[in-house]
Formats: C-alpha cells, sequence, structure tokens
C-alpha cells in the first residue's frame, strides 16, 4: 500500500515533501513523476505528517487514518510576538483552588492539544490517566504523606525536607495537592527511558494551553516521587499493566487572577 496519495491536478513539484521528511525517503518529483515513497523503505517512515503539513498545494496526503487530515484556515494560529510573550510569562504556577470541577470534556480537549506535542521518533508514547474526583485527588495526597512519614528518620535525601509538610498536614493542610479538584498522570512503557523526557514535553504542552481554557496548573513533584518509592500510593493509581508514571500535575479552575509578572533572573546565555 502507498505511503502517501498525491493528487496529480494539484502537485506544483515543489519538492518540499521530500526536503521536509525527517527519514528522506520521499523520492522528489520529475517531470514524469509525482513524489513517491518506494514500498522497499516504506517501512521506515514514522507518520510525523510533515509531508502533508508542509505541502503548500494541499496536494499529498499521507495515507494514516486520510479522513483525519485538517487544513489550516486562512490565518488560523496567528498570534503576534507581544500576545504570546505576555500570555506564557502570565502562566503561574496555581495553588490556590475554587473547587468547581473542570467538565470532562474540556479536559479531553486541552489532552487532544497535548497530543500533538513531540515526541523522540514520533513514538507518541505518552497516554494519561486523570483523576477527575476530588477525593481521589485527597487520598493521593494523604498517601504521599505516607511516604514521607516513612522516610523521615531514615537515610533519604528528603528525610530532612519533609517534616515541615508533615506537621503541615496534620495541621489541616493540604500541601502536596494543595486542594486541586483534579490530578493528571501522564504514564509511559516501562524502562523506556527515553520517553520520560516526550511525557514532560506533552505535560508543558498541557501546562501552557490550561489557561486559555481558564484552568490553572501546578507540577506535582512530591507526588511523582513518592509514586516511584510507595507501593500503596503506586497501587491506589492503577496504571495499566506495562506502564509506569512519568509525572504528575494538579489542575483545576484558580481561584485569583494574575494582574501583574512577577521577576526573574537575568537571561543567561553563552554564544558561541
Amino acid at each position: 500500500m502507498a505511503t502517501i496519495r498525491v493528487d496529480r491536478e494539484l502537485c506544483t513539484r515543489c519538492g518540499i515533501c521530500s526536503d521536509v521528511c525527517p527519514s528522506r525517503i520521499i523520492d522528489p518529483a520529475g517531470e514524469d513523476n509525482l513524489p513517491v515513497v518506494r514500498e522497499e523503505i516504506a517501512g521506515l517512515c514514522i507518520q510525523c505528517g510533515h509531508c502533508e503539513a508542509y505541502c503548500p498545494s494541499d496536494a499529498l496526503v499521507l495515507k494514516i487514518r486520510p479522513d483525519e487530515k485538517e487544513v489550516l484556515p486562512s490565518g488560523a494560529g496567528t498570534i503576534s510576538p507581544d500576545d504570546l510573550g505576555y500570555y506564557m510569562k502570565m502562566r503561574r504556577s496555581v495553588r490556590h483552588y475554587t473547587g468547581e470541577p473542570v467538565p470532562r470534556e474540556t479536559i479531553t480537549e486541552l489532552l487532544d492539544i497535548a497530543r500533538y506535542a513531540p515526541s523522540g521518533c514520533n513514538g507518541q508514547p505518552v497516554e494519561w490517566l486523570v483523576l477527575h474526583d476530588p477525593m481521589k485527588v485527597h487520598e493521593v495526597a494523604r498517601l504521599t504523606i505516607d511516604w514521607m512519614r516513612s522516610i523521615q528518620n531514615r537515610d533519604h535525601p528528603m528525610s530532612g525536607f519533609v517534616h515541615g509538610l508533615i506537621s503541615a498536614w496534620d495541621a489541616g493542610h493540604d500541601v502536596i495537592c494543595r486542594g486541586a479538584p483534579h490530578l493528571l498522570v501522564a504514564h509511559i512503557p516501562e524502562g523506556n527511558q527515553m520517553a520520560v523526557f516526550d511525557a514532560i514535553i506533552a505535560l508543558a504542552h498541557f501546562d501552557l494551553a490550561a489557561p486559555a481554557f481558564g484552568i490553572g496548573t501546578c507540577w506535582a513533584g512530591f507526588v511523582a516521587e513518592a509514586v516511584r518509592e510507595y507501593e500503596p500510593l503506586l497501587q491506589e493509581l492503577g496504571l495499566p499493566d506495562g506502564r509506569e508514571l512519568a509525572y504528575a500535575m494538579m489542575f483545576g479552575h484558580p481561584q485569583y487572577e494574575v494582574h501583574a509578572i512577577p521577576r526573574r533572573k537575568p537571561l543567561g546565555v553563552t554564544w558561541i
């Protein structure tokens, strides 16, 4: 079966599809032929879609679920550098939430955006577990504290750090998930260390897209660390067989609005 389908009437033989193919498997068009992927090397296609995405005449379709091809409307995705800069600088780690649940439809829409995040060789290894029930999120926070209790008097890198967190929890303050109504877990195939980076990139896409939907996020580092070491918490999450946690993120509707952009360290750049 052909890897790409090219419309003879629309193809201008510009050569862009051949040039942008990361695997370099598209033979360029000539006077008497259209761009083509030879059958003997078709298995090298990583299904990234560069060929059809960069085709200026909409002549090419990658034959992977071709009915799902989406042509960009004119002007779609255009944003000024100033607006983009403000949008990204306004992003905050949210630790105060209204408690109002985020509809599943909104979460699904955000995750649909995140699935377009880049991954090594377009492997797309990241899948998601969404804890939508606030009580389940609270239970994850409690089990994370239990993990902290188990390490506070041991030779553990975090043992000297957890006492204050445990004390705050015992005083009634959720210092783990911050009362967030939802928790997002990115999970990957076991033993695939490169997939960890793919998961972080995908979570960053979710993180940056969330404010556009009125959603605030915070990276759940304590939870991620606890899951790797504490079996009761791992069992609570119930990840599918053969999958392991890459990282976690709490999210919900922010209680407060952002009105200013705080300072950061001066930009550090070395030019060589």
